[in-house]
């Protein structure tokens, strides 16, 4: 099983972000491949998405379901077809960001840990261009799911903070093969 595990300081309370985070469908604003989402649901347990990602010449729609939330400290999810993935947003209350002066109020590190087990994809979920195999496009693949997961962490703290910084990311797994 590939892991990506990537946090980050947010400078707001965990119930903001925790909010922020169960509105999913603004996520297409913050990756170059996620072309649409759409929702039946309000990011409670139960609810459901469809992910519509183009990369290459490449189109995939991934079918998710929130599957438990703990509000304000988690929210997980599982890819329901096709692939044997799931993930969370795990938030950890900070009495202060480490980073900056103790007076600047509460503060959080936000966690994005997903897991997938890139073997469990079947050659009939892609339309394979001819001559390309689909272990040649998990070995490209994995490395921008890593960039994805760190520019979405990067582009979240911007729009929940409402403004641009400087972003500190720890990267805690990568998926083997990088």
């Amino acid at each position: 099983m590939d892991r990506i595990h990537v946090s980050t300081v947010v400078r707001l309370p965990s119930t903001e972000v925790y909010e922020f985070l169960k509105d999913f469908p603004r996520y297409a604003r913050y990756s170059e491949y996620l072309t649409r989402v759409a929702a039946d649901g309000d990011g409670s347990p139960g609810t459901r998405y469809r992910l519509r990602f183009e990369w290459w010449k490449l189109t995939y729609t991934a079918h998710t379901e929130v599957t438990d939330t703990d509000p304000p400290e988690q929210l997980d999810w599982q890819v329901t077809e096709d692939i044997d993935a799931s993930g969370r947003w795990r938030i950890e209350p900070l009495d202060t960001d480490p980073s900056t002066p103790s007076d600047d109020g509460p503060a959080c590190r936000v966690h994005l840990e997903v897991r997938f087990d890139a073997d469990s994809v079947g050659g009939g979920i892609l339309d394979l261009p001819r001559f390309v195999s689909l272990d040649w496009v998990i070995d490209r693949v994995k490395p921008i799911l890593v960039e994805e997961a760190e520019q979405v962490v990067e582009r979240i703290v911007a729009d929940v903070e409402g403004e641009r910084r400087q972003v500190d990311l720890v990267v805690h797994e990568v998926p083997g093969g990088i």
